[in-house]
């Protein structure tokens, strides 16, 4: 089994325009004569790879220590493709792909409002973007609602450097903060090695 981490380092990423920044706290270093290191962060929860829960969009939707597990593991499919996808595009992309879809678009793959209602009509549990968002920001609000709407679980963020377009098995579970619209995640796509 071959695995490829996807996932943005936390405290590298760059944060989604007007975020606020990730801040990084040594409390206690072994090299300042202390008996061990300990160290405190303060990120927002939609910094590097996370889940996006419904409650992003809508007071109630479900939180992230809500959302379905099993969303989060299963057969995927990786596309490239640049750009706003539409609901024409996700038409004809979709009787080739699994029931999770990651978009590998240089970090411009988003998902217009169209194409959330072909996907959210569909048997699709997760969509994936190895953007900071799923979608444009001029279509945030409606898009976002309508994958909520259909249960499907939202992934942003990934690092899809040098992953080819195939089927593999994804891992990306978010991380349990109660009563929270997202949290962070370490994505992990899976490969079966030839001849095995």
């Amino acid at each position: 089994m071959i695995l490829y981490d996807i996932s943005r380092d936390t405290l590298k990423a760059e944060v989604y325009p007007g975020d606020p920044i990730t801040k990084i706290e040594h409390l206690k270093r072994i090299e300042n004569d202390d008996e061990y290191n300990l160290s405190k962060i303060e990120i927002c929860t939609h910094t590097g790879t996370h889940i996006d829960a419904p409650s992003h969009f809508d007071s109630f939707g479900n939180t992230v220590d809500k959302l379905r597990l099993a969303a989060f593991y299963g057969k995927c499919t990786v596309v490239s493709i640049e750009g706003i996808i539409t609901g024409e595009d996700m038409e004809k992309l979709l009787p080739y792909c699994r029931r999770r879809i990651l978009f590998h678009g240089k970090s411009k793959a988003y998902l217009s409002s169209s194409a959330a209602v072909v996907i959210s009509e569909s048997d699709v549990l997760l969509v994936g973007t190895d953007a900071n968002s799923i979608a444009p920001d001029f279509d945030e609000v409606k898009t976002h609602l309508k994958l909520a709407k259909g249960n499907v679980a939202i992934l942003e963020g990934l690092d899809l450097t040098g992953i080819k377009d195939g089927e593999y098995t994804l891992c990306a579970f978010p991380i349990k903060l109660s009563g929270l619209e997202a949290a962070p995640c370490r994505a992990v796509l899976m490969e079966q090695e030839k001849g095995i």
